[in-house]
């Protein structure tokens, strides 16, 4: 990812998260708007990563929405096959299925962000999907 997008969404979530603790509906509308601006404008050119997208779905409200955006930000991870995005990605697809009832799916973007991750550093995020996929499976 091109270091200077890399730290403008940088920027913008540091002011996504300020915004939302201190409570301030207004700048975080007009920050999350900021970024989603961001993603469509560089949207399939070169400048096109999964993280822009990935956060912007990590501040979207709206449950079905933010899976959208999720799935367009695993299409740009596959793209560059990222293993690490595909995971993190996958994870938090499956996280919001599961808050909206739907343990099908959720499974399976689980069974394939436990094949993405097999060989990502992160071992937390590796627990995490792991832990869940076990959870839904023996419910």
């Amino acid at each position: 990812m091109n270091t200077k997008m890399y730290k403008k969404v940088l920027t913008i979530t540091d002011n996504l998260l300020a915004a939302a603790q201190q409570k301030n509906q207004q700048r975080f509308d007009g920050f999350y708007l900021e970024l989603k601006q961001l993603c469509e404008e560089h949207d399939n050119t070169d400048k096109d990563h999964p993280v822009q997208w990935e956060t912007l779905a990590d501040f979207t409200d709206d449950l079905a929405l933010a899976i959208t955006i999720y799935k367009q930000a695993l299409v740009k991870a596959e793209t560059i096959n990222s293993k690490d995005f595909r995971s993190s990605i996958g994870y938090s697809i499956a996280a919001l299925q599961v808050e909206l009832g739907d343990t099908t799916e959720a499974i399976e973007h689980l069974e394939q962000a436990k094949i993405s991750c097999n060989k990502i550093a992160d071992k937390e995020l590796k627990a995490e999907i792991h832990d869940l996929l076990e959870k839904l499976k023996n419910a």
